[in-house]
């Protein structure tokens, strides 16, 4: 039987993968783009609404993208560039509204205020300190600051009903943040996509194997429900698949790979079921990680529109696990050990034992230890509005490093192979949030050459018109495209 051919594989139904095909058909309509999910439909591990925290992540109110250094120094630059590159997204969301290629707005995204939260004297000095600081720079020119009652009250009123008076209490604000369905976002541009001649998507498929031959990968496919096989060929991979990119990488054998390991941690959220506590609390409200926490377990109170639906989470709370999707196998984490990266993953596991406790800690809280936690939010939430549900995995990066054998990262990485011909994407947050910036890092990795043609060069500036400027030095340029797309996106 003659093997497939196809210009693009994706691999994976995610935001990722969804977000590269609509790029690449954007680009180059003739190309034909195929895309794989092992599920029965797209988006439903890591993309989908209840498997990731629906945060526009601009580092607003994510305490964590501001580490202060033992001195007290505050690091603003990660901030910086989160920012930054969520307005990528913002850009190229506007772009497809505007054509038509996604629904209204208020389908995917919303306006939903982004406030960071903190208690005692101390984390109130370094949230004024913070705010003192990213205000300087035109990106955070709007956020507000306040330590006044009257007005965190304005700001949050369910969090400050009934509160000791005397409780020292202080909160940053940005008006214009925003609550994102990253399934409901990623199903809307594979249905586009799926319009188009020359997309095909399989799902029940997964990647049995793959090998470079010549120019092209020879992809091995299996259909779970029919038990079929067959091999598809194509030009070029992108291993879009969450927590299942690692194993992929590795099949792959890429020179590129060696060395990589994974780190699962799983998440649980606490949700409310009454109507009238939801219907009060309109915003998202970030707080300061536990002392060992992963960043993805930063405590965060948020209202969340999910299938068009309010809800209310309250969460994540972290765990450990084996697995590496939420649908995996308890042997992926054993699985993944190779001659190539033993040495970093013993290392990472030598030096982060306390995370490993802590999240071994968090697996064994009982409702009212997770009540407790949520009481320094709602002081007087009652544990029968909230029950407990899953969380998506996360796998977090583990690098080889010569001082600690092994390092665990907590960001987003692209491995691409040498030739181009095949790219992965590896880690968690901010994940979703910058997922258009982290897919054009792919394009410029691997279709280099097309993009230096003046034709690639102007559509790109279509989709996103800040492309090859930076929006962290242009306050003009910021002012200019932020204006646009929260008139678009209906977020001012």
């Amino acid at each position: 039987m003659k093997n497939v051919e196809t210009d693009v594989l994706l691999v994976g139904g995610g935001i990722m993968s969804a977000t590269l095909g609509t790029l690449l058909q954007q680009l180059d309509p003739t190309l034909t783009i195929t895309m794989v999910e092992q599920l029965s439909d797209v988006a439903l591990e890591s993309s989908d609404a209840l498997n990731n925290a629906g945060t526009g992540h601009a580092g607003y109110c994510e305490l964590n993208y501001t580490p202060q250094a033992t001195d007290g120094a505050i690091a603003i630059k990660r901030a910086l560039e989160i920012n930054a590159a969520f307005e990528v997204s913002l850009q190229f969301w506007s772009h497809l509204v505007e054509t038509g290629a996604l629904p209204s707005p208020t389908q995917f995204i919303n306006k939903t205020p982004h406030l960071s939260f903190v208690t005692g004297n101390e984390n109130i000095d370094f949230l004024k300190r913070r705010h003192a600081l990213l205000t300087q720079h035109h990106l955070f020119a709007d956020m507000q600051y306040s330590g006044d009652t009257g007005q965190l009250k304005a700001w949050m009123p369910l969090m400050m009903a009934d509160r000791n008076p005397t409780e020292k209490l202080a909160a940053t604000y940005v008006a214009h943040g925003s609550d994102i369905d990253f399934g409901a976002l990623t199903r809307h541009m594979v249905a586009k996509l799926k319009t188009t001649a020359n997309f095909k998507l399989l799902n029940n498929t997964c990647v049995k194997k793959l090998k470079k031959i010549g120019d092209s990968w020879h992809v091995a496919l299996h259909n779970k429900l029919t038990k079929h096989s067959k091999t598809i060929n194509a030009k070029f991979v992108f291993l879009g698949a969450g927590g299942g990119a690692l194993p992929l990488l590795q099949k792959a054998n890429i020179p590129e790979s060696v060395g990589y390991g994974g780190f699962p941690v799983s998440g649980q959220w606490l949700i409310c079921n009454n109507p009238d506590v939801i219907k009060q609390h309109q915003v998202k409200v970030y707080g300061k990680a536990a002392v060992g926490a992963p960043p993805m377990s930063v405590p965060h109170l948020d209202t969340r529109t999910i299938d068009g639906k309010l809800a209310l989470l309250f969460g994540p709370f972290a765990g450990f696990t084996t697995k590496f999707l939420k649908q995996g196998s308890r042997l992926d984490l054993a699985k993944s050990v190779k001659p190539n990266n033993l040495k970093a993953m013993l290392g990472v596991g030598k030096h982060n034992m306390d995370l490993t406790k802590y999240l071994v800690g968090e697996v064994f809280q009982t409702h009212e230890q997770r009540m407790n936690a949520l009481r320094e939010f709602l002081p007087h939430a009652k544990s029968a509005d909230w029950q407990l549900a899953n969380a998506g995995q996360r796998v977090q990066i583990i690098k080889k490093c010569d001082e600690k054998m092994g390092k665990l990262e907590f960001g987003t990485e692209i491995v691409a192979a040498q030739d181009g011909s095949l790219a992965a994407l590896l880690g968690a947050s901010p994940g979703a949030s910058v997922s258009v910036q982290a897919m054009i890092d792919v394009l410029e990795r691997c279709f280099s050459n097309q993009l230096k043609t003046s034709v690639w060069q102007q559509k790109m500036k279509q989709l996103v018109p800040s492309y090859g400027e930076s929006l962290i030095d242009d306050a003009a340029l910021l002012k200019h495209v932020r204006k646009r797309t929260l008139n678009t996106l209906k977020l001012n």
